[in-house]
């Protein structure tokens, strides 16, 4: 029965590599290194030796590996130009990371916010400009250097309460290296606000499902607890991702680190994953 589960792996810094070594290298695991999210290592004068250390760090590991990219403050859909150049830029350092370690996705966060609703992506506007090409002028040159090293581009939902137009946005791209992200956590908290359940994301999304952040929550706030000690249904989600044949990287993204073997634990007693 294992032998069919799907594999899980984990988000972490890369200063727990060596603590889940044996656990990442057990079923080649999906990795995620975080360091990246902190624009201070990727402006430090030290980032060459930091970089040659996570290699180091990975010895005997040849699994998916990627990527979180920075995100605080930063924004796909910057009106502003000189803004726009900021987020470009750290995107594109971290690009230069993800090359250099290895690694083959990058995830990045949706930019849907907007109060209301909204029927369709394409409708909506920043100004006199439409959000969905102001996105395009943003990520175009991300995506050239992400297909030209081979890094799939990943965009999480944040406060996204319909994942169709995420989905709209994913095939706008129309490469094989956008995909759509799954944070399930967030999914939950918006199920509270009207959006519907994690699993739904699932099935919009289909096998442009790239990556999912597993990753429970009571709904209150975005807590990042092990799995099964919130009330996701996690039984559901599985059985969404059951009937996708594009293989999502499955990481789980915990606040804990020293929980992914737990977590790991409960998924497999329950026969959902290993």
């Amino acid at each position: 029965m294992t032998e069919t589960l799907p594999i899980v792996g984990a988000a972490m810094p890369s200063t727990w590599l060596d603590t889940h070594h044996k656990w990442l290298l057990e079923h080649q695991r999906d990795l995620e290194i975080q360091d990246f999210v902190r624009p201070d290592v990727l402006d430090n004068d030290g980032l060459a030796s930091h970089l040659q250390d996570i290699k180091s760090k990975l010895n005997g590991y040849t699994g998916r590996m990627g990527i979180h990219a920075p995100f605080w403050n930063l924004t796909l859909s910057a009106y502003d130009l000189k803004i726009r150049a900021v987020v470009q830029e750290r995107f594109k350092q971290s690009l230069d990371v993800a090359a250099e370690i290895g690694a083959t996705h990058m995830v990045i966060h949706s930019p849907l916010q907007f109060l209301g609703a909204s029927s369709s992506f394409t409708k909506l506007m920043i100004a006199d400009k439409p959000l969905f090409e102001i996105i395009h002028e943003t990520l175009e040159p991300i995506v050239a250097q992400a297909e030209q090293i081979g890094c799939t581009l990943v965009i999480e939902n944040i406060f996204d309460k319909r994942p169709t137009i995420l989905t709209e946005l994913v095939v706008s791209f129309d490469s094989d290296y956008v995909r759509q992200s799954l944070d399930v956590g967030h999914a939950f908290i918006n199920f509270f606000k009207g959006a519907p359940p994690p699993d739904y994301y699932v099935h919009v999304a289909g096998e442009l499902m790239g990556h999912v952040h597993l990753q429970d929550t009571n709904g209150y706030t975005d807590r990042h607890w092990t799995i099964g000690k919130g009330n996701v249904n996690w039984e559901e989600l599985f059985r969404a991702l059951g009937k996708i044949n594009s293989k999502p990287r499955l990481i789980l993204e915990l606040r804990n680190y020293e929980m992914i073997p737990h977590a790991t634990q409960w998924l497999a007693e329950r026969n959902l994953a290993q």
